[in-house]
């Protein structure tokens, strides 16, 4: 007799908990730097879609329309990260500039070494990649990648209409 799944089973992947194990993850590989809640939303939609900003093959399906992603992630991911605080994985970092930052904690790198999972040694390994290639950019450096690549995603969501969309806030 074939299994079916409840209505009620949790979304892999858009959870407080599975967004909040990615944010970890990208923030201790990024360690010590500290990033807003925009930065962490950008990066959790990145850390698996890398393939798309020419980095490893993405961990997510490579599907049309996944522009939804980012565009209703933002509340998802601020969960999350008071998810993580609370488990004492981040830290808040006050900046005067940019108001609360997040930081992996120091408890955070001996959770990750306990992963084991295919899955999350394949996040792992992107979340080092981004660490290398894309975090360590400035934030003006950072706006225009993602200006780029959420112009491409805007297209697909809205069927060509990027133009009367101007001010997207993620």
């Amino acid at each position: 007799m074939a299994e079916t799944i409840s209505a009620a089973a949790p979304a892999l992947f858009n959870n407080a908990l599975e967004t909040g194990v990615r944010a970890t993850i990208l923030l201790n590989a990024a360690y010590p730097r500290a990033f807003d809640v925009t930065e962490i939303v950008w990066f959790d939609h990145l850390i698996v879609h890398t393939g798309d900003i020419g980095g490893p093959p993405s961990l997510h399906p490579d599907v049309p329309q996944r522009s939804g992603e980012l565009l209703v992630r933002r509340r998802l991911v601020e969960d999350s990260l008071f998810v993580m605080r609370r488990l004492h994985l981040l830290e808040f970092v006050p900046d005067g500039d940019a108001g609360l930052l997040f930081r992996a904690s120091e408890e955070a790198v001996g959770v990750i070494e306990l992963m084991r999972t295919p899955y999350s040694i394949a996040l792992r390994e992107r979340a080092e990649w981004l660490a290398c290639n894309v975090l360590s950019r400035s934030r003006s450096d950072l706006e225009h990648l993602i200006a780029e690549r959420i112009g491409r995603w805007r297209i697909e969501f809205h069927g060509g209409d990027a133009a009367s969309e101007t001010n997207l806030h993620v």
